[in-house]
C-alpha cells in the first residue's frame, strides 16, 4: 500500500514542519519549502523569502502550532495535497494572534524529498463547523 506509506511520510513531515515553526528558525522552516513556495491568505500572496525574512527579523514568531483532527492527504504520483485544521499562536509586529485555520499544502517530490510549493490558509468559520465533506 504505497499511498499509505506516503501518507505516513507526509504526516511526519507536517509534524516536523510544525515543530520548525515553533522553533522560529528560518533556515529550518525554509527547508520544507521549495524555492518557488508561496502562501495564499486573506492578505494575498507572499513568497518564501518574504515570509522567512519576517521570521529572521523576529517580527513573526510562533509559540504553538498544531494540527487538530485528521488530515486529508491525497497523493498524485510525485505530488500530494495535504489539508488540515491548524491552531496556532503567533506574534506579529508586537501583537498576539490566536488562529484557527484550514491549511492546504501542495507538495512535490524532488530528488527523493517532499517539498511544499504552495500553502493556502483560511480562517475557520466557527458558525459553520461542518467537516463532513469528502475526505
Amino acid at each position: 500500500m504505497e499511498n499509505e506509506q506516503v501518507r505516513q511520510e507526509l504526516l511526519k513531515l507536517g509534524s516536523e514542519w510544525a515543530e520548525a515553526m515553533v522553533s522560529n528558525d528560518a533556515g529550518r522552516i525554509g527547508s520544507f519549502m521549495a524555492d518557488e513556495w508561496v502562501i495564499v491568505s486573506e492578505r494575498g500572496i507572499s513568497g518564501k523569502e518574504h515570509f522567512l525574512e519576517f521570521v529572521r527579523s523576529g517580527a513573526l514568531t510562533h509559540s504553538s502550532f498544531e494540527m487538530v483532527g485528521d488530515a486529508r492527504i491525497k497523493v498524485y504520483g510525485d505530488s500530494a495535497v495535504f489539508t488540515a485544521r491548524v491552531v496556532n499562536t503567533a506574534h506579529f509586529g508586537g501583537q498576539r494572534f490566536d488562529a484557527d485555520e484550514w491549511s492546504t499544502d501542495v507538495f512535490v517530490k524532488r530528488d527523493g524529498k517532499w517539498l511544499c510549493v504552495l500553502s493556502h490558509i483560511t480562517s475557520v468559520d466557527k458558525g459553520f463547523e461542518s467537516n463532513k465533506g469528502e475526505r
